[in-house]
């Protein structure tokens, strides 16, 4: 009861609309998968998918004797959130770990293999432990070290390597629940988030490309540390034993938090925001 489920599906109303290739890629992944809405022959929204923690690896990966797209391709160019994540199948989590990487899904049977596109946002809640209550000043949790070892060992170190920001989100009071709500609208937040689009799509000369989806050779030439951001790396880096993909996530987010704050290179405060999302090494 926190709100990360409701935080999760507000997501789509602060990402920049669909342009009008992603559009048409979008809606050709649908239409593959026959769930193209009636009377609406072009996709005009980001896709927000949920599945069911239930759902199998075929369906969240795609299957079938002529493989249909799955899930994680029906939110290409959107959201694919997955709460309460322990809860999934372990072999449907470790499907995720090559699309997140490459953008695409080759899905292989016997007589065919088809590839489709496969990059979305992915967003997943889970509790502290298997009651919920694990942390929380009431002290109502009474779960054993054996079983908050068993919940949180359910999600592989590659697969939490591949997730850029881990957020706490703590319980609301109640006297937080009863006063008047003051929160900035989507449409303003989403208008920073599209003037940081503007920034990236004139850097790197190309609409497609954002931050998250530089190669190696493009981070090292555009994420350039000064020296005090490159000394406070390399020190968390040694202190927390982060791997080369951890220092890759980083970079990329503290370039896009430069980004949103107007800062032509990435400095020592971007990296300290960017090492704060590292929860699951910290």
């Amino acid at each position: 009861g926190a709100g990360k489920s409701m935080l999760a599906r507000r997501m789509p109303s602060i990402l920049p609309r669909l342009t009008y290739e992603e559009s048409l890629e979008c809606t050709r992944i649908y239409s593959a998968a026959r769930l193209l809405p009636s009377g609406r022959p072009l996709m005009s929204a980001r896709p927000f998918r949920a599945p069911h923690h239930t759902v199998s690896t075929a369906g969240l990966s795609g299957g079938g004797s002529v493989p249909k797209p799955g899930e994680i391709s029906l939110a290409h160019n959107g959201v694919l959130f997955l709460d309460e994540l322990p809860e999934f199948p372990r072999a449907a989590l470790e499907a995720l770990r090559q699309p997140m990487e490459d953008g695409m899904l080759t899905i292989s049977r016997a007589n065919m293999a088809l590839t489709y596109p496969a990059r979305f946002m992915l967003i997943a809640a889970m509790n502290p432990c298997k009651c919920g209550w694990h942390g929380h000043p009431s002290d109502k949790c009474r779960c054993a070290e054996a079983s908050l070892a068993s919940y949180r060992g359910k999600l592989s170190g590659p697969l939490l390597d591949r997730i850029d920001l881990h957020v706490g989100v703590r319980s609301v009071e109640y006297y937080e629940l009863t006063q008047p709500a003051r929160a900035e609208a989507s449409e303003d937040i989403r208008r920073r988030v599209e003037a940081a689009r503007a920034v990236q799509r004139e850097r790197y000369g190309d609409a497609r490309v954002c931050n998250a989806h530089l190669s190696a050779e493009m981070r090292d030439k555009f994420c350039a540390l000064d020296g005090e951001a490159s000394k406070l790396l390399k020190s968390a880096f040694d202190r927390l034993g982060l791997s080369a993909r951890s220092y890759d996530r980083i970079v990329k987010v503290a370039r896009t938090a430069a980004d949103l704050a107007g800062a032509e290179s990435i400095g020592a405060p971007h990296i300290a925001e960017a090492l704060q999302y590292r929860r699951a090494e910290r």
